[in-house]
């Protein structure tokens, strides 16, 4: 479905599209870098309004979401298209290469009623980037507020400010993908020019109140040194705080970085390691299922407070938001 964008403005005949970072100037009849937005006779239109590629009740762990509602579900949606061009994407097949993807049409309000019909207390939209769809998650978040449905945003952290402030009200939970603190890495890995609009982002939105957890996935020669691990967790501990879930994934070789090995275990246990040292209280290795790296522990006595296996809880130990052992808060939603 096509509808008119929300956030753009009229240069001339060319339209400046202001949903996410990139910004893009697009000349009449032509689209914006993700392809998915399109300058017809000096209007921004988004073409994949209501456009769903993949759809799925899933554990909010899989976001991954640690510290939101942990146990529940949420039914997932995502659609086609992307403002960055990750060589190690997962979901090529919706975020690149997509034109002869099989869609359906799903509405804001069926969408919402989906998730009450499955009993999913959150909606997500994932999989791809949701900013480029924008207008869709915005109508459908606002409708899910009504509702009682939580919303959660899946996400590369490149949304412009204009947008997270129309959004914000209806926003409860992101989980944001720190790929590395290199504006290096983000040109040749993901095809974007800076970091910096991800780093303003984490801030901005944990000080706005929507509940964030940060995801960097550590690929061998790219970004796994012990430098770059530690700059990241700098920024973590002294920008975003140590309150922060934080989240090592480990990296498979994909896409166009298939002629990688995968991440050592033992580079995400350090990872790890460095983190809790430096301050961090919630540190989880992803993507090396069946260990201990994916439980909950208190910050200040070590107590199991969350035991998962794979992406589900199969325990849960705590008093009222605290540690039933020593009485610590802890950073949770429940």
């Amino acid at each position: 479905m096509i509808k008119e964008a929300y956030l753009y403005e009229k240069i001339n005949k060319k339209v400046r599209c202001n949903v996410c970072m990139r910004k893009c100037l697009i000349p009449p009849n032509k689209k914006g870098f993700c392809g998915t937005r399109e300058n017809k006779d000096g209007k921004l239109y988004t073409l994949i309004y209501s456009t769903v590629s993949s759809v799925a009740i899933d554990p909010i762990e899989k976001k991954p979401l640690f510290h939101f509602y942990p146990g529940e579900n949420v039914y997932s949606l995502g659609t086609v298209g992307c403002n960055f061009r990750c060589k190690h994407c997962q979901n090529w097949t919706i975020s690149q290469e997509w034109q002869s993807v099989a869609t359906e049409e799903i509405s804001p309000e069926e969408a919402i009623q989906a998730a009450k019909n499955y009993n999913c207390k959150m909606i997500a939209w994932t999989y791809n980037e949701p900013t480029i769809w924008f207008e869709y998650t915005l109508d459908s978040a606002k409708i899910a507020k009504e509702n009682g449905i939580k919303t959660v945003y899946v996400t590369n952290g490149y949304m412009s400010k204009e947008a997270f402030k129309k959004i914000k009200p209806f926003l409860d939970a992101a989980n944001i993908d720190l790929k590395a603190m290199s504006d290096k890495f983000y040109r040749e890995i993901c095809g974007v020019p800076s970091v910096d609009p991800v780093l303003e982002n984490i801030v901005r939105w944990k000080k706005a109140g929507v509940h964030i957890e940060v995801t960097n996935l550590i690929i061998p020669k790219y970004n796994d040194s012990k430098e770059m691990i530690r700059e990241l967790i700098e920024f973590m501990v002294e920008e975003v705080g140590v309150d922060t879930p934080l989240h090592f994934t480990r990296f498979f070789p994909h896409y166009k970085l298939s002629d990688l090995p995968p991440t050592y275990v033992d580079t995400l246990v350090k990872a790890r390691e460095m983190a809790l040292k430096m301050g961090m209280r919630y540190v989880y290795i992803g993507n090396v299922p069946g260990t201990e790296f994916e439980n909950t522990y208190c910050y200040e006595c070590g107590e199991l407070l969350i035991e998962r296996r794979g992406f589900g809880v199969s325990k849960i130990n705590l008093d009222d938001k605290a540690c039933p052992k020593c009485g610590a808060k802890i950073d949770i939603i429940l």
